[in-house]
């Protein structure tokens, strides 16, 4: 099984947001200068998805699940198993993974979620001086890219996963009330004490602060699930091809549906990541595959950090130098589908996720000629314009057969 037309998707992640007051009432998305997305709007198929189903907790993992085509209501176990599986972690049927972020707390105020954004190089070496002083049977810790780790819990002995909250939801707010609740919840709280007094005493990350970015405090333990089992995108829909991100989530669901990761110099998951080399990346592997999807992790660290116009100026890089350069590659070929889209908003005035159904756009030489937008209606890209079009699926994981099938059903 296979088709003959690439498709590529662009994700923003956390790129929609609420209209705010102190810029006239526009968006993020209203404000920067985004030709190449206005371009797309115009010429394409635009409207407005649900990625997130109603009752689930609004994040990355959950909505990019849809966007790749699977409904998070039948495939979702939880954040850390899938980002275990990219760091190549092997889960038997009773561990449970959970993502274990550095964080910065003072005074119990979550201070700062990614430890202000902890180079990877200093997150090795707290991960390695945790390992050599928590050693409880079953625990493992592993390191990742930046402040985002993963600890598993071998041979798990409760049926539920503790109850969690994600750190960024929580920037600048008391802990207390979110700690961790349930089965397994007096585990993770003794780790997040250790682990404060490790960081505290040790000589070795005292002076790496003065040496590498970051000032980590403690870990803290959320996202817990066991390991998904899916059927492969080659089955499902007959693709095949690669991911392109800074963060293991996404290469870890590629890696769940029979997708390879492929990996570009430079890339951070901030403002300062390689936006240029991972346009070029989907262009060299679209060649050879019919499927590649790229990631923008630095949208939506800006809106967590409450950055507008850190935010502003990467939707104005992910426009220029992403979405320009792959529009013009696209173009040589005689089939191709382009859809671009948020995973979600991360509005910069809340500083965590939402589930409002976020802005789509579907560019193709062949498919949708019959519900293109009139180009004298729609302004541009932006929220707004996508509301106005009329076009709203409530079921995000159906985009993806929409563009295999090339018509909307």
């Amino acid at each position: 099984m296979g088709i003959n037309k690439k498709i590529a998707i662009l994700v923003a992640d956390g790129m929609a947001d609420h209209p705010i007051e102190s810029i006239g009432g526009k968006t993020p998305l209203e404000l920067a200068r985004t030709p190449n997305l206005d371009y797309i709007a115009r010429n394409g198929v635009m409207g407005l998805v649900k990625t997130v189903p109603d009752k689930m907790v609004p994040g990355s993992d959950i909505a990019n699940l849809s966007i790749f085509g699977y409904n998070p209501i039948d495939f979702f176990t939880g954040r850390a198993p899938l980002e275990a599986i990219n760091m190549g972690i092997e889960l038997g049927p009773e561990d449970v993974a959970f993502r274990c972020n550095l964080v910065n707390i003072s005074n119990d105020i979550m201070v700062d979620f990614c430890a202000g954004h902890i180079e990877t190089e200093f997150t090795r070496i707290v991960i390695d001086e945790l390992k050599k002083e928590i050693d409880y049977k079953g625990i493992e810790f592993f390191p990742g890219v930046s402040y985002r780790n993963i600890f598993v819990w071998r041979d798990y002995p409760y049926n539920d996963i503790p109850e969690t909250t994600p750190p960024h939801d929580i920037q600048g707010d008391s802990i207390k009330t979110f700690l961790p609740k349930g089965d397994g919840a007096e585990m993770l709280l003794g780790l997040t004490k250790k682990s404060l007094e490790i960081i505290e005493k040790s000589d070795l990350i005292k002076s790496s602060k003065k040496k590498f970015r970051g000032d980590p405090t403690s870990g803290w333990f959320w996202g817990g699930g066991r390991k998904p089992l899916m059927e492969s995108m080659n089955v499902r829909y007959g693709l095949n091809g690669y991911t392109i991100s800074a963060v293991d989530l996404i290469h870890g669901i590629g890696r769940a549906i029979g997708l390879s990761p492929l990996y570009v110099e430079g890339v951070t998951g901030y403002i300062d990541t390689n936006y240029s080399g991972k346009a070029d990346a989907l262009l060299g592997a679209i060649k050879d595959v019919n499927f590649v999807l790229l990631h923008l992790e630095s949208p939506d660290e800006a809106g967590h950090e409450g950055n507008l116009n850190h935010k502003i100026m990467a939707i104005e890089d992910f426009d220029a130098k992403i979405v320009g350069k792959v529009i013009k590659g696209l173009e040589e070929y005689n089939d191709f589908t382009l859809l671009v889209m948020p995973d979600h908003p991360t509005p910069v005035e809340l500083k965590t996720h939402t589930d409002d159904p976020v802005p789509f756009c579907l560019y193709s030489n062949k498919d949708f000629s019959h519900y293109k937008n009139s180009k004298n209606v729609i302004s541009g890209y932006s929220e707004v314009a996508a509301s106005q079009t009329g076009i709203l699926l409530e079921e995000g994981y159906r985009l993806l057969d929409i563009m295999v099938k090339g018509k909307f059903f």
